[in-house]
């Protein structure tokens, strides 16, 4: 598709129609996502399928957060302040969200629209512009709760429409709005989270990258062997049966040397593997051995095998 060559996304690429803009756009100073990104594109091209928003659904560590940040600020554009963010969690609430009581001066309670009313009310006043809400954690919360009588309107084909909260207060949800939300799927709420909700939005896998972590440790001018250690132990990591074991390149995005990885280790994947494992430890044992054999040993550190049985069998065959 030709447009997908144009890094920024257009009311009319998304089929809205556009009115003029009263005067130009100002530079704010934001670098955009490249154009090619394959993220972005898939993105860019569930938008112009109708969806009303995309979801980025992956393990912790693969980037799920940086791009919905990123690609909200390259759709905003010029206007870093039609970018909204949130993040949900088990004791957000529609109050929190659509419009709540709240005490005022006078000893009473005022109804006031929270996040989502008012950026639709911004959105409606600038129909030239587009709005993007990123909800971090988006299955943290009982999402259809939230959102409430607005979740109808999420979609596409009804954006515009008036309709009534709770309150008694009518709205609509302008058609220039698109919501990026991030998921880890194996979140305790995710089963829970609503059909209706996940029906409107599309879900773009985030999966972790032995490239991605690659070019993260060359940038960061990690010696090539370390590199090449760590990365056997990652590809052998995705191999495992259990998906909670299958964490993302992020996590080694600040190792710079094998001090650093260490600490990456002994701060944060070891943690992780024993809470992955609690009720598998010989499972956790594999992993420990799989760090002895292919990590430690190109790092000046104690190696971990010092921890491990005798009898656990080597995994050179799930290195290769």
């Amino acid at each position: 598709m030709d447009n997908i060559r144009n890094p920024r996304l257009s009311l009319q690429d998304l089929g809205i129609e556009q009115p003029e803009p009263s005067a130009p756009a100002r530079r704010s100073g934001i670098t955009s996502i490249p154009d090619k990104d394959k993220v972005y594109v898939a993105v860019k091209n569930a938008l112009l399928d109708g969806y009303a928003g995309v979801i980025l659904r992956g393990p912790p560590g693969t980037s799920k957060s940086w791009y919905a940040k990123e690609i909200a600020l390259t759709i905003a554009g010029d206007e870093p302040n039609c970018a909204f963010f949130v993040q949900f969690h088990p004791s957000y609430q529609y109050e929190d969200f659509i419009e709540g009581w709240v005490p005022n001066s006078s000893g009473g309670f005022a109804l006031l629209p929270k996040t989502f009313l008012n950026m639709c009310a911004e959105a409606e006043e600038n129909p030239e512009r587009i709005y993007v809400l990123v909800i971090d954690e988006i299955s943290r919360s009982d999402a259809a709760r939230v959102f409430g009588e607005a979740l109808t309107y999420l979609e596409t084909s009804k954006r515009g429409m008036p309709f009534s909260l709770a309150s008694g207060t009518t709205t609509s949800v302008p058609s220039n709005i698109v919501i990026i939300g991030t998921m880890n799927p194996w979140d305790r709420g995710v089963d829970d989270i609503d059909v209706a909700l996940l029906r409107r939005f599309a879900q773009i896998d985030m999966l972790p990258d032995v490239a991605i972590l690659d070019e993260l440790l060359t940038r960061n001018g990690v010696d090539r062997g370390l590199i090449d250690s760590v990365s056997q132990f990652f590809s052998a990591l995705q191999r495992q049966s259990n998906p909670m074991l299958h964490v993302g390149h992020a996590y080694f995005a600040h190792v710079k040397d094998a001090e650093s990885l260490g600490r990456v280790w002994e701060f944060q994947l070891r943690h992780h593997f024993r809470s992955a494992c609690r009720l598998e430890p010989d499972e956790l044992r594999k992993l420990e051995s799989m760090w002895a054999q292919l990590v430690a040993p190109s790092l000046a550190l104690a190696p971990v095998a010092s921890e491990v049985p005798a009898n656990v069998q080597p995994v050179e065959s799930e290195a290769k």
